[in-house]
């Protein structure tokens, strides 16, 4: 069985250095991937930076390539809705709704958003994080709906939920089932998660994969291979659940083409999407 990057979705997170918007998915399209979860970054793409003839232009790129943004994403290591200081929150709620605005503009499925972080010194009671977490959640969710998109909230190490129980727990509490939840297979293992178990349990809210390799001791978002991410746990599970999303490779790399192309072809290989044989032939081409 053979497929193309086509049988993956890409974040860009590591072309916001190097690539506006634009430019970077006719570059990932040009690579065969046709799905994408666009990074919002000061110069890749950044809503208190784009006006009106900036997003008519993005739109007009994602449609002339065939393409489709499913996500829009953020770095989570500026912004803090959990953040202690009121001005922080409002700061980052006001830029979190120029991202969902965007996603509504766009036609874009959803925005993923981050639970917030804690000191790490001296972290706040819980209570009163969830609190700051839920004050997002009623000023971005009905926002969301109202644009017609949706939040979906990522297992992220460094939040104060950093666990999928956590969130579960926390959304679960929050009461909103329209609220999905976005799976990071190195976000999990890094902190020792049962990725098996973890993906049981957010069966019912899961929105989509992210896919990249880490190990246990140096929080990474490395190409498959690089860390010690069981991918081969994940295969049954994502048909014993259902799930039919195509998984969104999340690579951060200073050689991204060829590394996010071998991590295609290697999760294929296991079963992972679809079988690696375009990524294979692209993977060595582009290293000729």
């Amino acid at each position: 069985m053979t497929a193309s990057p086509s049988g993956f979705g890409c974040n860009t997170y590591s072309y916001t250095l190097s690539h506006s918007a634009p430019d970077c998915l006719t570059h990932l399209a040009g690579m065969g991937f046709r799905e994408f979860e666009l990074m919002m970054y000061p110069g890749h793409f950044w809503p208190p930076d784009a006006d009106a003839a900036a997003v008519k232009a993005l739109a007009r790129t994602v449609e002339q390539l065939g393409s489709r943004i499913t996500t829009l994403n953020m770095p989570n290591v500026d912004m803090n809705v959990a953040g202690a200081s009121k001005e922080m929150r409002n700061y980052t709620l006001g830029l979190l709704k120029q991202i969902v605005n965007l996603a509504g503009d766009l036609g874009v499925p959803a925005m993923i958003l981050g639970p917030g972080k804690a000191n790490p010194l001296f972290p706040a009671p819980r209570q009163r994080l969830l609190g700051y977490f839920f004050e997002a959640l009623d000023i971005l969710v009905p926002l969301a709906e109202k644009r017609g998109t949706r939040i979906w909230v990522e297992n992220m190490p460094f939040a104060f939920l950093p666990s999928i129980e956590d969130v579960l727990s926390a959304l679960e509490n929050y009461g909103n089932d329209n609220i999905g939840v976005v799976y990071d297979v190195a976000n999990g293992h890094f902190i020792d998660e049962d990725i098996a178990l973890a993906l049981r349990k957010c069966r019912q809210r899961l929105k989509l994969v992210h896919f990249s390799d880490t190990n246990n001791a140096v929080y990474r978002h490395d190409p498959v291979g690089r860390g010690t991410v069981p991918f081969q746990k994940v295969v049954p599970i994502l048909a014993e659940i259902g799930h039919r999303q195509k998984p969104m490779l999340e690579i951060i790399s200073t050689q991204p083409d060829s590394e996010i192309l071998s991590s295609a072809a290697a999760l294929a290989a296991m079963g992972i999407g679809q079988a690696a044989g375009q990524a294979q032939e692209k993977l060595h081409s582009t290293i000729k």
